[in-house]
């Protein structure tokens, strides 16, 4: 099989030690996989040729250089049946496309880049999340129980935002499922129905993937784009009904 081509969503920062761990976190899932897997940062200020990778991921990060650019990833995955994985910032993203092009919010806003508009739906947590380790419960029958084979998980977070509660309704109406939470209650996973992978997580699953003991919801993620690669050899599919 060819080479499985992940386009990284993101404005790659060495500095930024969710960057190193995505890149490797990669590779992890490519050993267990036994496949070849090539990770490759699309700057959000110029991101294209999209058609040309396996799986999309938007990365930890923001606020991106280019909001826009992540949502146009984001809404090509979606619309495209491309594998879709966001972490951190990637689900905050996921969240605003899903609330603008879907759900009919077409003012959803991002308190990170728009603090004072009307309809927040990805707010400031009240408490920062940024360095804490927690438990998080998914739901039974969800892609990302299905992935991790269990119904409780601990995640590293590196976050200050989140969903808005008030918009859950909303959201779930338009097919984004809240599939993972924390002990309070709160959204920290979200996977869109009727889509191959589409799956945002406000935690960084890649932070605690090791050589050897690869993340079970990025080696998923690579499966599933593992046999997109090997069924059209990266070719775009038809969209979405």
């Amino acid at each position: 099989m060819a080479a499985v081509r992940i386009g990284i969503v993101g404005d790659f920062d060495a500095g930024n030690k969710t960057h190193r761990f995505t890149d490797d976190a990669l590779q992890h899932a490519a050993a267990a996989l036994g496949i070849e897997v090539h990770g490759e940062w699309l700057a959000t200020e110029a991101v294209h040729d999209l058609a040309a990778f396996d799986g999309l991921w938007c990365a930890p990060g923001s606020p991106y250089r280019s909001m826009e650019g992540a949502l146009e990833a984001i809404r090509y995955a979606r619309e495209s049946g491309v594998p879709m994985l966001g972490t951190c910032g990637g689900f905050q993203h996921m969240v605003i496309e899903v609330a603008r092009n879907v759900a009919g919010i077409e003012d959803a806003a991002h308190a990170e880049t728009d603090p004072y508009a009307s309809r927040l739906v990805v707010q400031r947590l009240e408490c920062s999340l940024v360095g804490k380790t927690m438990e998080v419960e998914l739901k039974p029958g969800s892609r990302a129980e299905e992935a991790y084979g269990a119904l409780r998980t601990e995640e590293e977070f590196y976050c200050n935002f989140g969903l808005n509660k008030m918009y859950v309704p909303q959201l779930e109406m338009a097919g984004l499922r809240i599939s993972g939470f924390d002990q309070e209650g709160e959204a920290r996973v979200a996977e869109m129905e009727m889509h191959p992978f589409f799956v945002g997580t406000l935690f960084v699953p890649q932070a605690r993937s090791r050589e050897g003991a690869p993340h079970p919801l990025v080696v998923e993620f690579c499966r599933v784009a593992g046999e997109r690669c090997g069924r059209d050899g990266g070719e775009t599919n038809a969209q979405l009904d």
